[in-house]
């Protein structure tokens, strides 16, 4: 979020020292000293917790060295951070070191193959799932229209990876993803999270751009459509478990207008443009206290804020201010 706002204003981001935070950030958040544990519940919302490596000595010290945990979805979160981080050197504020570490990365989740097609969610199960699948996409897609000496690998895989996605059966008759693919490698009919419709957009605006295929974008586009139509409630993102998403669901909405402004800005629509618009108003309108902490849910009424729901909804303000 910190590095998009940067690449939208270079310059009120150099004030508010934003490039020093996504250094800090990278130094440190690799010096984690906790094992990542996670477990879905009924609706497939995952729940993380961290147990440090010194109160259980059975586990390997990997923590997240090399941003590197056992969950392809987090090292994918990673690489998309640390290529937009560097995406922010455009104005002179970036470093080439985050895109070199997203690439490491995804040797990583290269590593993961599933039996069904695609990666696993884990590297100690095998659950194959949509949100890792996108990721890998998308920093894919990603990686090829920023390393121009190996545009062609990361294009091969990319397209592999997309074509395997849509006939997988995960995107449903409704056009909406659900959750992954249970042990017979079909649908397995779990929610349709926002976060599972959002990175999707964003991965096919990079593989559009990376193999000028305009038709992609049209695919993306229909996706979007119908999570602006069925993942509302009075025109606003409503993930349906508000204001108690856990630690990690209450982002899922910011990152799906994360990609809903990449999605817009390569084939623009008006009613893009207005969702993008309205749900930013309806946060400082009515989800928002007189501290400027931002809730879960963005209609309101306000409710406990978090850095999750901090950050997501400061996601949608982002994407606001990117199309306004």
């Amino acid at each position: 979020m910190l590095a998009d706002y940067a690449v939208e204003n270079p310059q009120s981001a150099a004030s508010l020292s934003i490039p020093g935070v996504i250094q800090n950030t990278y130094e440190q958040a690799q010096k984690t000293t906790v094992q990542a544990s996670k477990a879905l519940n009924a609706d497939g919302l995952p729940i993380s917790t961290y147990v440090k490596i010194s109160e259980r000595s059975n586990i390997l010290s990997r923590g997240f060295d090399g941003f590197l945990n056992d969950y392809y979805d987090d090292e994918g979160w990673w690489a998309l951070a640390l290529i937009r981080s560097h995406d922010v050197g455009v104005y002179g504020l970036g470093d080439q070191k985050y895109l070199e570490a997203a690439m490491e990365i995804f040797e990583d989740m290269k590593k993961g193959a599933s039996t069904c097609g695609g990666i696993y969610w884990s590297k100690v199960g095998t659950y194959t799932n949509a949100i890792a699948n996108e990721l890998y996409l998308k920093v894919a897609a990603s990686l090829a229209n920023r390393v121009p000496g190996q545009k062609d690998y990361y294009v091969d895989i990319a397209t592999k990876q997309w074509d395997w996605f849509k006939r997988s059966g995960m995107i449903n008759g409704n056009n909406l993803i659900n959750d992954g693919l249970d042990e017979n490698c079909t649908n397995n009919g779990m929610k349709t999270w926002t976060y599972n419709q959002g990175v999707i957009l964003g991965a096919l605006v990079e593989l559009s751009k990376s193999t000028g295929d305009k038709s992609l974008l049209t695919e993306a586009s229909t996706i979007a459509a119908a999570a602006i139509s069925d993942l509302t409630k009075d025109g606003i993102l409503y993930e349906g478990c508000e204001p108690d998403c856990g630690a990690d669901g209450v982002q899922f909405k910011g990152i799906f207008m994360r990609n809903l402004r990449v999605l817009h800005q390569a084939a623009p629509r008006d009613a893009f443009r207005s969702f993008l618009l309205n749900n930013a108003d309806a946060i400082w309108d009515h989800d928002r206290n007189s501290e400027n902490q931002l809730g879960p849910t963005w209609n309101g009424p306000f409710a406990a804020a978090s850095a999750g729901t901090q950050s997501s909804a400061m996601d949608a303000l982002v994407a606001a201010v990117a199309v306004a």
